[in-house]
């Protein structure tokens, strides 16, 4: 089938939270114009979304279907394991700073790039595994800003967990949450075996019990991109319908 291509670029942005230069990849559809708005679809492990998940081809494929509403992803990319999980784990060095930088600095400066709606609910923000996890903790800390949320297998602690049950405002956030039935010995960046199942029960059971508004689903697969990259057809899908 033929249809038009959008394009991905790269820029640098200065994070002053985070003490250092960001790569920021965007993605605008072919269709792009100033003249319309645009919901923004902000993705941890960037680069893994674009190279690995191919959602810049996906959105690309939906949009001209018509499927989807036009859609603004912007991916930040890691700079190694290490950088990762400074940032992307509850305990990480600098997990808060980086939600404020998502939050604060990065929210503010698309807003002023873009035609975007400029409020929460046309906003949405991606993850999977440890990205899930920041990505669901920094909609939970600014619902406000991020009023959509794909969980893509996130890694779950009690921490993450008790912050579900405290959040007092579940019609602000749609949250969308899949997980693999095999991934009950996952091996994580920090060399451990983790049942990462387990514990996402436990957080569907919770989320449900809030009354969000929410998708979820076990899906017959482990922790890998060979199962993330078919699901963000379907999450895409879902949580951005024309």
């Amino acid at each position: 089938m033929e249809f038009s291509n959008g394009r991905i670029t790269e820029f640098s942005f200065a994070s002053k939270e985070l003490n250092e230069t960001i790569p920021i990849l965007v993605y605008l559809p072919a269709s792009f114009s100033p003249l319309y708005k645009y919901t923004l679809v902000i993705a941890q492990d960037g680069r893994d979304y674009f190279q690995l998940g191919r959602i810049g081809r996906t959105t690309d494929e939906l949009i001209n279907a018509g499927e989807i509403e036009n859609i603004i992803i912007v991916g930040i990319p890691y700079k190694d394991v290490k950088d990762r999980r400074a940032k992307y784990h509850p305990q990480g060095t600098q997990h808060q700073a980086y939600i404020r930088f998502l939050a604060k600095e990065l929210v503010p400066f698309l807003d002023q790039q873009f035609p975007t709606y400029q409020m929460g609910l046309g906003r949405a923000i991606i993850g999977d595994s440890l990205a899930a996890t920041v990505s669901l903790k920094a909609a939970l800390q600014f619902p406000h800003t991020f009023g959509k949320v794909i969980l893509q297998s996130p890694f779950v602690s009690e921490e993450v967990i008790d912050d579900v049950a405290a959040f007092e405002q579940p019609h602000l956030l749609s949250i969308y949450h899949v997980i693999g039935k095999q991934e009950t010995e996952v091996k994580t960046t920090a060399d451990k075996i983790e049942d990462f199942l387990t514990p996402n029960r436990e957080l569907n059971v919770v989320i449900d019990s809030k009354a969000f508004p929410y998708f979820y689903e076990e899906f017959d697969g482990n922790h890998t991109w060979t199962y993330w990259q078919p699901d963000l057809r379907r999450a895409l899908k879902k949580m951005f319908p024309k």
